[in-house]
């Protein structure tokens, strides 16, 4: 296991930033003219900004007309499948994963993945994000890109029944292998894919190691109305009942988007509120045209916790948490026919407070505040999309966009300074993506790593 890029050790000053303050519940605010001290990977303090005292930190930066926010959380993704972007259009459901998607990851080798997961971190690391969930293939490749690039992840191996006893035992494996890795940025979930591709004797086999390890469980479930109906029509139960069932409830689960959550499953989920989750990634939902989406005021009234993702870039096409953010925003206001819900606070507290909660890392990251982990993103809300600045908060959900993030740090280490990356060599990773790409989207051997019947 890798043990690269620890927490900084130095003292960090970043000097004069606006700093949004995001709080469990109420009005973010937006805290003018401050100075974040940084010491061991930790916010230490933010004060007033006294440009005069450095505070003998070791690196200073000027923050100065810039608004600190705390890092992004992509709750839900497939680092990977950067690869595939743009690879699998205009398709249904039922096409996107037979013909296109699942014939292509059966290209896929631990490189690719390397490779795959490198190039995302970047892109990440260009948009403010300093937290992923991540759920997919060779996970160790997936684990080696985060410890080098600098960033924070969870990280879920993709488990399907069809793999058998040995690849079961093998995402157990990469678990204890690798939970806390990274000078504890990489964490591990377990990753059945989902209830219709992993049978319920397995389900309750990784249930049990997740009590056992103490982890959670990362899985796709009543990804939309359909699954859950076919669920009732073949079982006579919810897919969430099946999660109930089997133990994945009980272990602790992050529940990738949750459209086809029903009336009937939330009293079940309120049962096991402070340990799930889900994560809404409205973009492949319009993409897919599938509607209802996920039922967020439900989720929240149940006291379950709701956190914003991309899914897949093969699928999203991005991994811009702002652009999910906004769509989370604009999409619930239409599903419920109420202008005054989902706020600019409430949404910007679901993209971070809402993510770190959804990755039981609530008491590490989410906020701005001393003694949790110095994940803070710099952000320029200059440019004419966000002027005139009348509500910072407002311009961060509905004006700002990936570049206008400036600089990041995560854990204390800056990884990306005046819109530099300082830990990826972006060149060379899209040289040698340019060489994999012909082999990885052929679909004309007929393979596939599953079919897709829910």
């Amino acid at each position: 296991m890798s043990d690269r890029t620890p927490p900084s050790t130095g003292r960090l000053l970043v000097r004069g930033p606006d700093v949004l303050r995001v709080p469990p519940e109420g009005e973010c605010e937006v805290l003018r003219a401050r100075d974040i001290v940084v010491a061991d990977g930790l916010i230490e303090e933010i004060r007033p900004t006294d440009a005069a005292d450095p505070g003998h930190a070791a690196d200073v930066i000027d923050g100065r007309g810039l608004l600190a926010v705390p890092g992004l959380v992509n709750a839900h993704t497939h680092s990977p499948m950067v690869l595939m972007r743009g690879a699998a259009e205009d398709v249904t459901v039922e096409e996107w994963f037979n013909d296109r998607v699942w014939p292509m990851e059966s290209n896929l080798t631990a490189a690719d993945v390397r490779l795959g997961a490198r190039l995302a971190c970047a892109e990440m690391i260009r948009s403010g994000v300093t937290t992923f969930a991540d759920h997919y293939f060779f996970p160790e490749q997936i684990a080696e890109a985060v410890a080098e690039t600098g960033l924070r992840a969870d990280i879920a191996p993709t488990y399907f029944s069809s793999r058998g006893a040995e690849a079961l035992e093998a995402t157990v494996g990469f678990a204890e292998a690798w939970h806390g890795g990274a000078g504890g940025r990489v964490t591990v979930s377990l990753g059945p894919h989902a209830p219709y591709t992993v049978d319920d004797g397995d389900l309750r086999t990784l249930a049990a190691h997740a009590r056992r390890l103490d982890l959670r469980v990362h899985i796709h479930a009543a990804e939309h109305l359909e699954q859950t109906q076919s669920s009732v029509a073949r079982r006579g139960i919810t897919p969430v009942r099946v999660l109930h069932e089997t133990g994945i409830l009980d272990a602790g689960a992050l529940i990738a988007h949750g459209c086809g959550i029903v009336e009937q499953d939330l009293p079940l989920l309120a049962e096991y509120a402070d340990t799930t989750a889900v994560a809404c990634c409205p973009k492949v939902y319009l993409k897919h045209a599938l509607s209802p989406l996920t039922p967020v005021r439900d989720l929240l009234d149940a006291g379950v916790a709701v956190a914003v993702g991309t899914d897949g870039a093969a699928g999203h096409n991005t991994l811009d948490v702002w652009e999910a953010l906004r769509l989370v925003a604009l999409t619930q206001k239409q599903a419920v026919r109420d202008a005054t819900w989902m706020t600019v606070s409430d949404t910007l507290r679901l993209a971070v407070r809402g993510g770190a909660r959804a990755l039981g890392l609530q008491k590490e990251i989410g906020a701005l505040e001393p003694g949790m982990r110095a994940d803070i993103v710099l952000t320029d809300l200059s440019g004419l999309h966000c002027r005139p600045l009348h509500d910072p908060r407002a311009a961060l959900v509905y004006s700002a966009r990936a570049s206008d993030v400036r600089t990041v740090v995560v854990d204390g280490r800056v990884l990306m300074r005046d819109g530099r990356l300082l830990t990826v060599d972006v060149p060379a990773l899209l040289d040698e993506a340019d060489a994999r790409v012909a082999r990885i989207l052929d679909t004309s051997h007929g393979r596939a790593v599953q079919h897709y019947d829910p």
